[in-house]
Protein backbone atom coordinates (compact mmCIF):
# COMPACT_ATOMS: atom_id res chain seq x y z
CA UNK A 1 0.00 0.00 0.00
CA UNK A 2 2.86 2.29 0.59
CA UNK A 3 6.63 2.25 0.69
CA UNK A 4 9.05 4.55 2.22
CA UNK A 5 11.48 6.17 -0.66
CA UNK A 6 13.04 8.28 2.34
CA UNK A 7 15.49 7.93 5.13
CA UNK A 8 14.80 8.28 8.57
CA UNK A 9 11.47 7.84 10.69
CA UNK A 10 8.31 6.98 9.18
CA UNK A 11 5.21 9.67 10.34
CA UNK A 12 2.97 7.49 12.17
CA UNK A 13 0.42 9.61 11.16
CA UNK A 14 1.05 9.24 7.62
CA UNK A 15 1.16 5.22 8.64
CA UNK A 16 -1.93 5.51 9.85
CA UNK A 17 -3.76 7.13 7.15
CA UNK A 18 -2.08 5.03 4.20
CA UNK A 19 -2.07 1.50 6.17
CA UNK A 20 -4.50 1.63 8.59
CA UNK A 21 -4.30 1.28 12.75
CA UNK A 22 -3.04 -1.84 13.17
CA UNK A 23 -0.13 -1.52 10.82
CA UNK A 24 0.39 2.12 13.06
CA UNK A 25 0.35 0.23 16.22
CA UNK A 26 2.87 -2.09 15.21
CA UNK A 27 5.45 0.31 13.93
CA UNK A 28 4.98 2.52 16.96
CA UNK A 29 5.80 -0.87 19.52
CA UNK A 30 8.71 -1.90 17.18
CA UNK A 31 10.17 1.77 17.72
CA UNK A 32 9.25 2.22 21.07
CA UNK A 33 10.87 -1.60 22.18
CA UNK A 34 13.96 -0.83 19.85
CA UNK A 35 14.41 2.37 22.29
CA UNK A 36 13.83 -0.09 25.48
CA UNK A 37 16.28 -3.06 23.96
CA UNK A 38 19.19 -0.03 23.87
CA UNK A 39 18.87 -0.02 27.71
CA UNK A 40 18.41 -3.55 28.37
CA UNK A 41 15.03 -3.12 29.20
CA UNK A 42 11.96 -5.65 28.80
CA UNK A 43 8.44 -4.60 28.30
CA UNK A 44 5.66 -7.07 27.28
CA UNK A 45 4.18 -5.72 23.84
CA UNK A 46 1.01 -6.30 25.81
CA UNK A 47 1.59 -2.66 27.69
CA UNK A 48 2.35 -0.74 24.91
CA UNK A 49 -0.54 -2.11 23.24
CA UNK A 50 -2.58 -0.71 25.81
CA UNK A 51 -1.17 3.04 25.83
CA UNK A 52 -1.26 2.81 21.92
CA UNK A 53 -4.87 1.38 21.71
CA UNK A 54 -6.09 4.87 23.74
CA UNK A 55 -3.85 6.90 21.71
CA UNK A 56 -6.16 5.36 18.92
CA UNK A 57 -9.47 5.71 20.74
CA UNK A 58 -10.83 8.45 18.80
CA UNK A 59 -12.55 8.82 15.29
CA UNK A 60 -12.93 12.26 13.19
CA UNK A 61 -16.58 12.55 11.68
CA UNK A 62 -15.60 12.53 7.55
CA UNK A 63 -19.53 11.97 6.90
CA UNK A 64 -22.25 12.76 9.87
CA UNK A 65 -24.75 10.90 7.87
CA UNK A 66 -28.33 10.78 9.50
CA UNK A 67 -26.32 10.69 13.23
CA UNK A 68 -25.91 13.88 15.83
CA UNK A 69 -22.28 14.00 14.94
CA UNK A 70 -20.72 17.22 13.28
CA UNK A 71 -18.10 16.86 10.27
CA UNK A 72 -14.77 16.70 12.25
CA UNK A 73 -16.30 16.14 15.65
CA UNK A 74 -13.50 14.07 17.12
CA UNK A 75 -15.44 11.05 18.98
CA UNK A 76 -14.83 7.96 20.60
CA UNK A 77 -14.75 4.71 18.97
CA UNK A 78 -17.14 2.82 20.62
CA UNK A 79 -19.09 6.02 21.10
CA UNK A 80 -19.36 6.48 17.21
CA UNK A 81 -19.50 2.32 16.51
CA UNK A 82 -22.97 2.53 19.23
CA UNK A 83 -24.64 5.37 17.18
CA UNK A 84 -23.75 3.71 14.01
CA UNK A 85 -25.30 0.52 15.19
CA UNK A 86 -28.55 2.44 16.37
CA UNK A 87 -28.96 4.69 13.04
CA UNK A 88 -28.42 1.36 10.86
CA UNK A 89 -31.50 -0.31 12.81
CA UNK A 90 -33.31 2.53 12.16
CA UNK A 91 -32.88 2.73 8.48
CA UNK A 92 -30.20 5.65 8.55
CA UNK A 93 -26.74 6.45 6.90
CA UNK A 94 -24.44 5.87 9.43
CA UNK A 95 -21.79 8.47 10.43
CA UNK A 96 -18.41 7.98 8.36
CA UNK A 97 -15.34 8.53 10.19
CA UNK A 98 -11.37 7.83 10.29
CA UNK A 99 -9.33 6.89 13.32
CA UNK A 100 -7.23 9.70 14.78
CA UNK A 101 -3.54 9.21 16.82
CA UNK A 102 -3.55 11.62 19.54
CA UNK A 103 -0.15 12.03 21.69
CA UNK A 104 0.22 10.34 25.27
CA UNK A 105 -0.78 13.74 26.72
CA UNK A 106 -3.71 14.80 24.40
CA UNK A 107 -5.02 11.15 24.86
CA UNK A 108 -4.88 11.32 28.62
CA UNK A 109 -6.64 14.48 29.04
CA UNK A 110 -9.24 13.10 26.27
CA UNK A 111 -10.80 11.23 28.59
CA UNK A 112 -14.62 11.37 29.89
CA UNK A 113 -13.20 11.55 33.43
CA UNK A 114 -12.20 15.17 34.38
CA UNK A 115 -10.84 13.46 37.64
CA UNK A 116 -8.81 11.06 35.45
CA UNK A 117 -7.76 14.00 33.24
CA UNK A 118 -6.62 16.41 35.89
CA UNK A 119 -4.66 13.70 37.83
CA UNK A 120 -2.23 13.28 34.74
CA UNK A 121 -0.86 16.92 33.58
CA UNK A 122 -2.71 20.82 33.52
CA UNK A 123 -4.33 19.90 36.36
CA UNK A 124 -5.66 23.74 37.55
CA UNK A 125 -7.38 23.91 33.66
CA UNK A 126 -9.27 20.88 33.74
CA UNK A 127 -10.65 21.20 37.01
CA UNK A 128 -11.72 24.62 36.14
CA UNK A 129 -12.88 24.01 33.20
CA UNK A 130 -15.10 21.15 34.62
CA UNK A 131 -16.50 23.57 37.31
CA UNK A 132 -17.54 26.32 34.95
CA UNK A 133 -19.30 23.43 32.79
CA UNK A 134 -21.07 21.57 35.68
CA UNK A 135 -19.46 18.17 34.20
CA UNK A 136 -20.50 15.19 36.37
CA UNK A 137 -18.16 12.41 36.48
CA UNK A 138 -20.06 9.03 36.52
CA UNK A 139 -16.46 7.29 38.08
CA UNK A 140 -16.44 4.63 35.86
CA UNK A 141 -12.98 3.94 35.31
CA UNK A 142 -10.17 2.36 37.40
CA UNK A 143 -8.15 5.57 38.11
CA UNK A 144 -10.81 7.45 38.84
CA UNK A 145 -12.37 5.41 41.28
CA UNK A 146 -8.95 4.87 43.13
CA UNK A 147 -8.80 8.45 43.43
CA UNK A 148 -11.73 9.19 44.65
CA UNK A 149 -10.98 6.08 47.19
CA UNK A 150 -13.74 3.71 45.51
CA UNK A 151 -13.82 -0.20 44.95
CA UNK A 152 -12.40 0.07 41.07
CA UNK A 153 -14.68 -1.65 39.01
CA UNK A 154 -13.57 -5.11 38.47
CA UNK A 155 -13.33 -8.56 39.91
CA UNK A 156 -15.03 -7.74 43.56
CA UNK A 157 -15.51 -4.19 42.84
CA UNK A 158 -18.29 -4.79 40.17
CA UNK A 159 -21.78 -4.39 42.06
CA UNK A 160 -22.77 -7.98 40.93
CA UNK A 161 -19.71 -9.45 43.52
CA UNK A 162 -20.57 -6.94 45.72
CA UNK A 163 -23.79 -8.60 47.24
CA UNK A 164 -22.46 -12.07 46.96
CA UNK A 165 -21.93 -13.80 50.49
CA UNK A 166 -20.54 -16.62 51.33
CA UNK A 167 -22.13 -18.91 54.23
CA UNK A 168 -20.43 -21.11 56.62
CA UNK A 169 -20.44 -24.28 53.98
CA UNK A 170 -19.32 -22.11 51.46
CA UNK A 171 -22.52 -21.83 49.18
CA UNK A 172 -23.27 -18.48 47.91
CA UNK A 173 -26.15 -16.54 48.43
CA UNK A 174 -26.90 -12.78 47.43
CA UNK A 175 -28.39 -10.26 49.49
CA UNK A 176 -31.03 -8.30 48.35
CA UNK A 177 -29.16 -5.07 49.95
CA UNK A 178 -26.11 -4.03 48.30
CA UNK A 179 -23.27 -3.84 50.98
Amino acid sequence: KGQLITEGAKDPHEILEILGPSAVQEYLIEEIQKVYRLQGVTINDKHLEVIISRMLFKVRITDPGDTEFFWGDQIDRFAFMNSNEDISEKGGKPAEGEPILLGITKASLETDSFISAASFQETTRVLTNAATLGKIDDLKGFKENVIMGHLIPAGTGLPKWRRLKIDTLGQAKTEDKIA
